[in-house]
């Protein structure tokens, strides 16, 4: 099959020729129709973040595709089943596990990190991971669930629990944080887009945010004083989806009394968060990472039924040959691009 594989950091993705792995018991062997170009990936690419499988290997994350064979012992499948791969595999039987929080387990498995991904033709699964993408679900851009929209999803439902008139703030509408104003919305929050781009937060505006802001345009860039004047007091809750200390701080200076800031970027970095502020006005600040097994099926619904779009998400296609050039957009934060996929 071929292949786009990593060596290592400050390289490009080299495509070749590698052997089609065999489902061993329990797996499925997938037929990649899509895997989504993600920032984690170019993590790994540009920011030497290291992956837990040594270089050489195949990164993407972000899958759906065919079942082309059956490893011994998978009963629940059958060939040309449609599906989709969650981004990490859990084990099922750690203590944050059986606790029902599997996003966080203890020894969890990512695709493109802790095993080859899916920027290949084919990809190794374990079957019971896999979920069923129905046939009013596109395949190409349903991919895009596995990750762009699951990980939002968690963090608006599961961690800051928006409810129907929450007021909410996201920091940075690339391809997760555009995602936290549409399930937001799509919950019945009241959604404030936050986005030096003006046509990220028209994306922002056709997928349910009520208003935008451009830090460049308001005095000082003070976000909060912006919100505060719009809506007459800080936001409920605020997602912090790009991953940087400083918009980490601003997200967390939009709450209100008994807000909270969700921290869904990743940063390596330390951010300076007014502790005092958070005790006396029982302010939170909390992290919000992937996506429990058990929701995915309900987000493939909200997709199917139209409640989370996701073709619109999807601007743009790539081949294998291609990839590099995908994550040249990517890196360049290209103002047009949501979200792009490789189709191999």
């Amino acid at each position: 099959m071929r292949a786009a594989i990593f060596y290592g950091p400050k390289q490009p993705l080299k495509v070749e020729e590698v052997p089609t792995p065999k489902p061993g018991p329990g797996e499925i062997l997938v037929k990649v129709a899509a895997c989504g170009v993600c920032h984690t990936d170019m993590h790994y690419i540009d920011h030497g973040v290291p992956t837990f499988k040594p270089p050489p290997m195949i990164l993407g994350h972000e899958a759906s595709g065919t079942v082309a064979e059956l490893g011994e012992g998978v009963t629940k499948w059958k060939l040309d089943d449609r599906v989709l791969l969650p981004a990490v595999l859990s084990c099922g039987v750690c203590p944050s596990c059986r606790i029902g929080r599997e996003n966080i387990c203890d020894n969890m498995k990512m695709f493109g990190n802790h095993v080859d991904g899916a920027y290949a033709e084919y990809v190794l699964a374990p079957a019971k991971d896999a979920l069923s993408v129905p046939e009013d679900v596109p395949l190409i851009e349903g991919s895009i669930i596995a990750d762009a929209i699951s990980t939002p999803y968690h963090a608006v439902v599961n961690r800051a629990k928006v409810k129907p008139g929450d007021w909410v703030a996201v920091f940075g509408c690339g391809g997760v944080g555009i995602n936290c104003v549409q399930v937001a919305a799509a919950v019945g929050a009241s959604v404030i887009a936050v986005d030096l781009m003006p046509e990220k937060l028209e994306f922002a505006k056709m997928l349910g945010a009520q208003e935008t802001i451009n830090p460049a345009e308001i005095d000082k860039g003070r976000v909060d004083k912006a919100i505060r004047k719009m809506i007459g007091d800080g936001v409920d809750i605020a997602f912090e989806c790009i991953g940087n200390p400083k918009t980490i701080v601003d997200a967390y200076n939009t709450i209100k009394k008994g807000g909270t800031c969700v921290v869904v970027g990743y940063t390596h970095l330390p951010a300076e968060i007014p502790v005092a502020k958070t005790m006396f006005f029982e302010q939170s600040l909390i992290g919000s990472l992937g996506c429990r097994p058990v929701d995915y099926p309900r987000i493939i619904e909200m997709a199917r039924i139209g409640k989370i779009k996701v073709k619109e998400l999807v601007t743009g296609s790539f081949g294998l040959d291609g990839i590099n050039d995908a994550f040249d957009l990517l890196r360049n934060n290209d103002p047009k691009t949501l979200r792009s996929v490789i189709i191999p």
